[in-house]
């Protein structure tokens, strides 16, 4: 009876915990805030999650859903602050001056759409920073936020003191996770040039929790590519690839994604 008992409380407390609800507030574009008239899609909110945890850390992670806002791709805005052009291909060529406001993503191999695992990731995650003392801002909430990719880094910018972007590769290899580094071509275009060695540092930080938790690598873990999350970012920015297209995005996998990429977030706050 006793163990049943003992049972019992735990289960309830995992309940509880499960259930519990944190404060939250929403927050939109200030369009007085810098670089935010490059924005065109902004009329939708981020959410601030407070911790409610015993230790604080006074710090507040904004998590990135990648895409999931409808209309984005018939949108367009500037690749750079300055409007010079793109330097590397990616969903928008090299040499281009604007691009997507926010793609679409790609499609898993068993019909999932990639924007539905990165916000299951992304809630998955901020559970974990939650617990572990950090506030949140989540800057796609729901299925839908109208909020295009330099309105949501503008927000970050604001509101968070690092902005990390989740999503999956369009390549069909199982290559494993990588974060996108810096081009060396952009580093001396402002803001990243006062910036970016602290984008890398998250990032060597987010692999470490990977690492750790055994998720598969792809080569030396990093590839240069130049986003508009980069170009636009203020603070300590990253977007994190992690896997492709054929990788498990399974309920565990997420678990255990989420997991690493906390204790990433530790490691680069110094808290691991």
């Amino acid at each position: 009876m006793k163990k049943f008992r003992v049972l019992l409380l735990s289960v309830i407390l995992s309940v509880l915990m499960a259930l519990r609800a944190f404060a939250s507030t929403e927050i939109g574009l200030n369009l007085d805030w810098r670089y935010a008239a490059n924005s065109r899609i902004n009329t939708g909110k981020a959410v601030l999650y407070t911790t409610d945890a015993s230790h604080k850390k006074g710090i507040t992670i904004a998590v990135n859903a990648g895409h999931g806002t409808k209309g984005g791709e018939s949108v367009q805005t500037l690749c750079h602050p300055d409007g010079s052009k793109k330097l590397s291909g990616g969903t928008t060529a090299a040499g281009s001056v604007t691009s997507f406001a926010v793609s679409s993503g790609m499609t898993f191999s068993d019909g999932t759409p990639e924007h539905v695992v990165t916000r299951q990731l992304a809630h998955a995650f901020m559970k974990q920073l939650l617990a572990e003392g950090y506030d949140v801002l989540m800057l796609r909430d729901g299925e839908d936020v109208q909020l295009d990719n330099v309105a949501r880094t503008v927000i970050a910018n604001n509101r968070a003191n690092c902005h990390i972007a989740l999503h999956w590769d369009s390549t069909s290899q199982n290559k494993g996770a990588f974060y996108m580094s810096t081009p060396d071509g952009l580093k001396g275009m402002e803001p990243v040039a006062s910036i970016w060695k602290k984008h890398e540092n998250l990032g060597e930080s987010l692999l470490y929790g990977l690492r750790k938790s055994g998720v598969k690598i792809y080569s030396s873990g990093s590839m240069p590519m130049d986003l508009t999350q980069t170009a636009y970012s203020t603070i300590p920015s990253v977007d994190i690839e992690l896997g492709d297209r054929i990788s498990d995005h399974s309920d565990a996998c997420i678990q255990t994604l989420a997991k690493a990429l906390t204790d990433g977030v530790n490691k680069y706050y110094g808290f691991s």
